[in-house]
């Protein structure tokens, strides 16, 4: 039994506790005679509800972590789906699409629909992936950023942080060189800040980048963080 996109449901109390009822159900009537697999797929953010929901359920878990797609696969990816309609892609084109991927069938979805709808002369170059990968950024921030982010978080010394955060597209950033941009005020929540970055799945600890190094979950995040920075300067 597959449990696909449940996002939703690892929200509720009603789904976690029949979840865990079932499983209990069958394993206490049903020792050999009832052989089943639940799989229930999702990010480690669905997991982390469901713990929050109903924190015995854990246990019946095993935890199977899925890496994410090689640049090669990502590429393979994108050529048979624009091979599948004629439209020719360049090399720099391609490079840009594969990179701000990330690995992630998601953001491989969206930013291959959004080039496609850029495109108008049958071949995908520099300025059709860049504006794709625009439109793909602004549709990923809306459907999740939005809601987790910039809704969620009412604090004014927060948004301003993020705006900060957002002067220009940040892959990945150091703690010290963002708190020098930051007033009195906005200091003393920073660490607050990062916290709930990290809690709602948008930043998680750059190892490489050494002591107080972050990056973004995925290369869309800091795009869209930069365009609502530019949205509200504009404003």
């Amino acid at each position: 039994m597959v449990l696909d996109d449940i996002n939703g449901l690892s929200r509720s109390k009603e789904f976690a506790n029949w979840y865990k009822s079932f499983v209990d159900n069958v394993t206490i009537k049903y020792p050999k005679e009832f052989s089943v697999i639940i799989l229930a797929i999702g990010l480690p953010e669905v997991r982390d509800s469901l713990a929050n929901t109903q924190p015995s359920l854990m246990r019946v878990f095993r935890i199977i972590n899925i890496d994410k797609l090689e640049n090669k696969e990502v590429e393979e990816f994108f050529n048979r789906a624009f091979d599948s309609v004629g439209i020719e892609v360049n090399q720099k084109a391609m490079e840009l699409m594969v990179e701000f991927s990330s690995g992630l069938p998601i953001l491989m979805h969206e930013i291959g629909d959004a080039v496609f709808w850029k495109d108008e002369d049958g071949i995908i170059d520099e300025n059709d992936a860049y504006r794709g990968i625009l439109d793909a950024a602004n549709r990923i921030g809306t459907k999740y950023l939005d809601p987790k982010v910039y809704r969620a978080i009412r604090s004014e010394r927060y948004r301003s942080i993020l705006r900060k955060l957002g002067e220009k597209p940040l892959l990945s950033f150091k703690k010290r060189e963002i708190e020098s941009r930051l007033n009195a005020n906005e200091k003393k929540v920073f660490n607050n800040f990062l916290r709930k970055m990290r809690e709602l799945g948008v930043i998680t600890p750059n190892i490489e980048g050494g002591r107080g190094a972050y990056k973004f979950a995925n290369m869309l995040y800091p795009v869209y963080i930069w365009m609502e920075s530019q949205r509200f300067n504009r404003g």
